[in-house]
């Protein structure tokens, strides 16, 4: 329940922000892509630290801390909001805007430690926590992991049409009231629930095989016997008191000199390093980057593919349906992922996952030939990036749609990026939403292995990772997740028009491919040709799946 309530403010949140800020910028899209790239760049640079704080803390210290510093950046967030959304005109006119241009950025500086605090929650409650509370059952832990899964697929669809619904009958203003009073209502409810769980699993007490205060006991222990050790050593009393006096005035230029802001730098430039190189000497190095190889891909329901079919003639009506299908579609995943993994085991699961991905995908690549593909070699798919950039206003050439029949005569469309967008009376027949119905065809059926894989991979590296490394390796894995993904929207900004779109699906299916070739070569390495054999005895499955470790 309180996974429920963390992961439905989330969502409304990182629907409704995207929203605000077109809605504050005059419906540009500037301000959101400022955000993105902030919060991108921030857990890309940041995410080994937070792991590594996740892993030096005590659970429910770290859990309380994330839980708190998100709800309450998103609140203040909400009322800045609510205040600029008031009072925009006076803003806009004191200083000559720069108090509202001061806004916008303390606006996205809180939302983006909002987003950090929430990626310290799901690295200790879905990377940590679950591990510990399902302790040596890998089929619970399987089956853990796929309730969270499938928590995330329903409030991934219902949550934004709620706040959707209150913006729509009511206004912005009152969506940033509703977002900050229901973080302010989820964080009260939630801390609670985070106490109740951590009283009832007695193992959360305990990290790297010893609770805290046992860790405190046995320091203070050892300088105790140190000062035992000087004495019997030969020294007096008098000697060893000026000694530790000695040591106390020395010790403080230290810890002052510790204190300093470049020591801390360092600090945290050790630790990003470390946190790499522990992720890379990880036996599970294969099966975390192949899964965030898949996050560079254009085949996804983000704002970029849901472009691409507004200029296909899609209308809103159906993209919300198609996004039903991939909410279905994800969940069914999820649901196959625990008989799967029961049937096969763990790894095996991954394998026939990457398979099934791999070959609905088949269909994008299909969809890229398709009548009624806007897919055209013959135009540069740099050519709008060079117009924009030096101002050349010549119009792209439009792709042919001729097979199609979709242009005759003069017509009163539209045109997004040189592509004609025919205007609704005039819609073309059903044979030119061929390329686009094969294209999402292939992207909501592969939703079933997507899930599978991520759920699979997920598992691998609660299972592998030592205690003591669990949070720096999730950290590490969410920066290459973003690394990636912030790879794909760079190569939409280099090909941004619709007639290259055939080309970053073409690119988009290599990468999945490379993917499940990386994975491919980690579980043949660990089982060999036992990989391909259909079904093994429980015995043997249990034998396959490692113990899930839990001390240095």
């Amino acid at each position: 329940m309180g996974h429920a309530l963390s992961t439905w403010g989330d969502r409304m949140w990182n629907f409704a922000v995207a929203i605000f800020l077109v809605e504050l910028y005059g419906n540009s899209l500037l301000l959101t892509a400022v955000y993105g790239l902030v919060v991108a760049g921030s857990v890309l640079l940041l995410g080994a630290i937070i792991g590594n704080w996740v892993d030096k803390n005590h659970r429910l210290k770290v859990a309380q801390t994330s839980l708190i510093v998100q709800n309450c950046a998103v609140i203040i967030c909400g009322i800045l909001l609510m205040v600029v959304f008031q009072f925009k005109e006076q803003l806009q006119e004191l200083y000559n805007g720069w108090i509202l241009t001061s806004c916008y950025i303390l606006v996205i500086t809180i939302a983006n430690i909002a987003n950090l605090a929430s990626t310290a929650t799901s690295i200790s409650i879905q990377r940590d926590w679950v591990v510990v509370v399902a302790g040596q059952d890998s089929s619970k832990l399987a089956d853990m992991n796929a309730t969270v899964r499938i928590i995330d697929q329903l409030t991934n669809i219902l949550a934004p049409m709620l706040v959707g619904q209150i913006m729509a009958f009511g206004s912005h203003f009152i969506g940033c009231g509703f977002i900050s009073g229901w973080n302010l209502l989820s964080m009260c409810l939630e801390y609670f629930l985070l106490w109740k769980v951590y009283q009832k699993t007695p193992a959360l007490a305990i990290k790297n095989g010893r609770k805290l205060n046992e860790q405190k006991e046995e320091d203070q222990e050892l300088k105790q016997l140190n000062v035992h050790k000087e004495l019997e050593g030969g020294q007096n009393p008098m000697e060893s008191s000026q000694l530790m006096n000695e040591t106390v005035t020395v010790a403080k230029p230290d810890s002052a000199k510790n204190r300093g802001c470049c020591f801390q730098m360092t600090q945290h430039l050790h630790t990003f390093k470390a946190g790499w190189v522990a992720y890379y000497n990880q036996s599970i190095f294969l099966a975390g980057m192949s899964l965030a190889f898949l996050y560079m891909t254009v085949l996804g329901f983000d704002c970029i593919t849901t472009g691409y079919a507004y200029t296909q003639g899609l209308n809103g009506s159906v993209l919300s349906l198609f996004m039903g299908a991939s909410a279905v579609s994800g969940i069914c995943g999820t649901v196959a992922f625990t008989w799967v993994r029961k049937k096969f085991g763990l790894i095996r699961t991954g394998f026939v996952s990457g398979l099934v991905q791999l070959s609905c995908l088949m269909l994008c690549v299909a969809s890229v030939f398709a009548p009624g593909s806007p897919f055209d070699l013959k135009v540069s798919p740099f050519l709008d990036l060079y117009s924009h950039l030096f101002g050349d206003q010549t119009p792209l050439p439009e792709a042919d749609h001729s097979v199609t029949g979709i242009l005759t005569g003069e017509d009163h469309g539209l045109a997004f990026n040189g592509t004609y967008i025919p205007p609704a009376e005039e819609m073309p027949p059903l044979q030119s939403y061929m390329s686009v119905g094969l294209l999402f065809a292939g992207v909501i059926a592969a939703r079933v292995g997507l899930w599978s894989f991520d759920l699979t991979v997920t598992q691998l590296i609660q299972e592998n990772v030592i205690e003591s490394e669990r949070g720096v390796i999730s950290g590490v894995q969410n920066s290459m997740n973003y690394l990636l993904d912030l790879l794909h929207f760079i190569m939409v900004i280099l090909a941004p028009n619709p007639e290259a779109f055939g080309l970053l699906v073409i690119i988009s299916v290599s990468f999945v491919a490379m993917a499940h070739m990386m994975y491919f070569r980690f579980a043949f390495k660990r089982l060999g040709r036992r990989l391909f054999l259909c079904c093994l005895p429980e015995q043997k499955l249990e034998a396959e799946s490692p113990s899930l470790p839990s001390t240095v």
